[in-house]
């Protein structure tokens, strides 16, 4: 490919001169015969106006991506003071001189010595001079100039995504916007068509178009189906040069999706469903499961059933499972193969959100048949009532019939039944009931004051197969007869005072009956007839369920009598008619002159100064504390004083001390004996316990005497296996305790306790004979002689 360059010439002159143009001695190759020349001059041209300034200012241009194997050649700079003589001195300054741009400092030619790209900087500003060599000095002003590169195609079409996602929804019409797809060109848009893009598809068609110019694509197909594909890949390409051969390009790929309409009906894959139901299936339990297909999707495929009709419309119910969208076929009531074997049912699936644009395409529902064929089961007898309620007479006979429970087999086989009275119920057994026929009847005495309900279950169960049984809740309720004769309210203990007037009121009574009254308790009030007569009382009744006792004469005496007995007879007007004999207590008391009461006791005028019964109660208990200390003390003094061990606090000798010793009681004298530690040969074998009495009478048995000299260790042992043995041995509790230091010892004891035995004294001086060993002993119990000495 060649590249042709283009030169502009201007010329900046003070005084009409010729211009020219300095020939190169070596031209880059590749570039036209004609150079760019900028001519430097020291002379202005007067229609311009500029004096100082003798710079032909001029711009090059520059073609980027240069593939030469030697320096692009830029073009040439020269100066009108140049003689040739090679005086003077071209420099070059500003962007990219002297790395990307280089002068001959000779002859002025110019050159870049790298390859442009125009996408990375479309302008290079320079400056030049001309100086003289010898001197240094500028002759001519410094001059700017441009280097502008020329843009050639070779930046393709970038896409701003490398992979579009849409969306539309399915049955679209033709033309429908889908998304819009942008490409840039990096090369320069103002020059030539390098930066031109058009857009075309090259997948995707028949189903999408793209627009060339705006890269909007668009449904190209009417009616695309989801249910038949989904997912579409479409490719776009974009190209440079308006499309035309040799421009650049590049793709791009776009995901379409097509999203879900209701557009499908639901259907159900089969017209007739079979179901079958136990006839004990519990209320609200599924029997069966159905589903309509929609090939549709999330809530367009969303379905709700419903029963239409059918024998069954108020036996089942169907609801919709939200997650799988199947209708779930329920019980709605109790089921009886006796009485239906056989349901049928119309079952109606309909699309919950419908689009109107498709309804054209048919209704939005689907009907199935569906059968429930009962089968039948062995259920357990069925009462005639839910619930019984019965009512008797408190005063019924015992094994009196009060009602009667019935129960059947609900199954064709009509197996027979017996009847039982739950005992968790009934506790104290007050009802029974016949097995055989199911009446209940009384088998303890009843009392409605006791308990006037009695809520008892009766358990019917048929007699092949008892595991089938059933209960029934049974309420008795106890009528009220009259038993009850009526008495006083409360315990009436009143009193009169002596200086009482004659028919003075001192007690109101009232009375209470335990029986229930429909009418209302009517009670009638009188004197015992042993006390009509005799009595200094009377007694007056209201008429309304209370009576008044009076006075009947004048003064009351209490040292005579201080307390009267007045029996009351109060009777209730009920059949059969009761009665009772109450007795109220009148105390006569001393009282002052308004009635108040002083004293009630005949013996307080007799003793005056004697003791209340406070302080009677008071000395009573401290006579018994009294007694109770003595006792303790006098058990105490009892006990047997323990004899102690150590004799003089200062005998230094071996102690035995004994802790918590409680032997086998105060009886057992044998259960420790302190002789047998001084003399093991003075026990006494024939002493038998007097504090327990031997099963059987064992003859004593004499114990060998131990041989002198023998081992401490084998008289314990001897010791313990002869008690272990020893039927008359003491209890478990008792602290046998043995100590034998041996017999016939040269020595003689050593043991404290022996020692304590003795009268006088002991000389001690033969120790310090027994040698080193013994020596400490001699020390210790000779400075003790000594002591006592002194």
């Amino acid at each position: 490919m060649r590249t042709y360059h283009c030169f502009w010439l201007l010329f900046w002159a003070g005084q009409p001169h010729q211009s020219f143009l300095t020939p190169l001695s070596k031209r880059t190759s590749g570039f036209p015969d004609k150079e760019k020349v900028l001519v430097l001059s020291g002379n202005s041209r007067q229609d311009l106006h500029r004096s100082k300034r003798s710079w032909m200012w001029n711009q090059f241009f520059l073609l980027e991506e240069y593939t030469g194997t030697d320096y692009q050649y830029v073009g040439k700079l020269h100066s009108d003071q140049d003689k040739g003589d090679g005086s003077l001195k071209y420099i070059l300054s500003g962007d990219g001189a002297g790395d990307l741009f280089i002068i001959n400092e000779n002859t002025g030619d110019i050159q870049a010595t790298k390859r442009l790209d125009r996408e990375e900087k479309p302008v290079y500003i320079l400056r030049a001079q001309a100086i003289n060599r010898r001197t240094g000095r500028p002759v001519e002003p410094e001059s700017e100039f441009i280097i502008k590169i020329h843009d050639i195609n070779d930046n393709e079409p970038m896409f701003t995504k490398d992979v579009y996602n849409a969306s539309i929804p399915e049955m679209s019409d033709v033309g429908t916007f889908v998304v819009q797809v942008t490409a840039t060109d990096a090369d320069d848009p103002t020059y030539g068509n390098s930066a031109k893009v058009v857009y075309s598809i090259l997948q995707g068609q028949p189903y999408f178009s793209v627009e060339s110019e705006t890269g909007i694509i668009k449904t190209a197909l009417l009616n695309m189906d989801r249910e038949n594909r989904e997912q579409y890949q479409v490719v776009i390409q974009a190209k440079d040069m308006g499309g035309q051969m040799g421009g650049l390009s590049g793709t791009t790929t776009v995901n379409i999706t097509l999203t879900d309409v209701n557009d499908n009906p639901p259907r159900f894959p089969q017209s007739t469903y079979q179901f079958r139901a136990p006839e004990s299936t519990p209320l609200d339990s599924p029997v069966g499961r159905i589903k309509a297909n929609d090939a549709d999707v999330d809530e367009n495929a969303e379905i709700e059933y419903s029963i239409t009709e059918g024998d069954g419309y108020d036996m089942f119910g169907i609801t919709t499972d939200k997650d799988t969208q199947e209708g779930i076929i329920t019980v709605k009531k109790a089921l009886d193969f006796e009485n239906k074997n056989l349901y049928i049912l119309k079952v109606e699936a309909t699309n919950t959100h419908v689009d109107p644009r498709f309804l054209y395409l048919g209704p939005f529902k689907d009907s199935a048949t569906v059968r429930i064929q009962v089968e039948d089961v062995d259920e357990p007898p069925m009462f005639s009532r839910p619930a019984y309620i019965m009512e008797v007479k408190e005063d019924v006979p015992l094994n009196s019939v009060i009602g009667t429970v019935t129960a059947q087999d609900p199954d064709a086989a009509k197996n027979p039944v017996k009847y039982s009275v739950d005992r968790h119920t009934d506790m104290d057994r007050v009802f029974n009931i016949n097995s055989g026929n199911g009446s209940i009847f009384t088998s303890k005495p009843l009392d409605r004051e006791t308990l006037l309900w009695h809520n008892i279950t009766v358990i019917a169960a048929e007699i092949n197969n008892p595991k089938q049984s059933s209960r029934v809740p049974v309420f008795i309720k106890v009528l009220d007869v009259n038993d009850n004769a009526p008495e006083f309210a409360m315990f009436y203990e009143t009193f009169v005072c002596e200086n009482a007037k004659a028919e003075q009121l001192i007690q109101t009574l009232s009375a209470v009956d335990k029986d229930d009254s429909y009418n209302g308790h009517q009670f009638s009030f009188s004197l015992a007839p042993e006390a009509a007569s005799s009595s200094n009382f009377t007694l007056q009744d209201n008429r309304d369920n209370t009576a008044g006792i009076f006075t009947r004469k004048t003064r009351y005496n209490r040292h005579e009598t201080s307390t009267y007995f007045l029996p009351v007879v109060i009777s209730d007007n009920d059949y059969p008619i009761q009665s009772s004999t109450e007795t109220v207590t009148i105390r006569v008391c001393a009282c002052d002159h308004r009635g108040k009461m002083l004293s009630c006791n005949a013996e307080a005028l007799i003793h005056p100064t004697g003791l209340s019964t406070g302080a009677l109660i008071a000395i009573l208990l401290c006579i018994i504390i009294l007694l109770v200390t003595v006792v303790l003390f006098a058990a105490l003094r009892r006990q047997r004083k323990k004899e102690p061990l150590i004799i003089s606090k200062e005998d230094i000798r071996d102690n035995i001390v004994s802790y918590n010793d409680e032997g086998g009681g105060e009886e057992d004298t044998q259960a420790f004996d302190i002789g047998t530690l001084r003399n093991p040969e003075a026990i006494d074998d024939n002493k038998l316990r007097r504090d327990i009495v031997p099963e059987t009478l064992f003859m004593p048995r004499r114990t060998a005497t131990a041989r002198d000299n023998t081992d401490v260790r084998d008289f314990i042992n001897q010791r313990l296996k002869e008690n272990d043995t020893d039927p008359t041995a003491p209890p478990y509790d008792s602290l046998a305790t043995y100590a034998y230091e041996g017999n016939g010892s040269v020595a003689e004891s050593l043991s404290s306790l022996e020692s304590v035995t003795t009268d006088g004294d002991q000389d001690y001086d033969y120790l310090s004979d027994w040698g080193p060993r013994f020596k400490k002993l001699a020390d210790m119990y000779g400075s003790m002689d000594s002591d006592k000495d002194s």
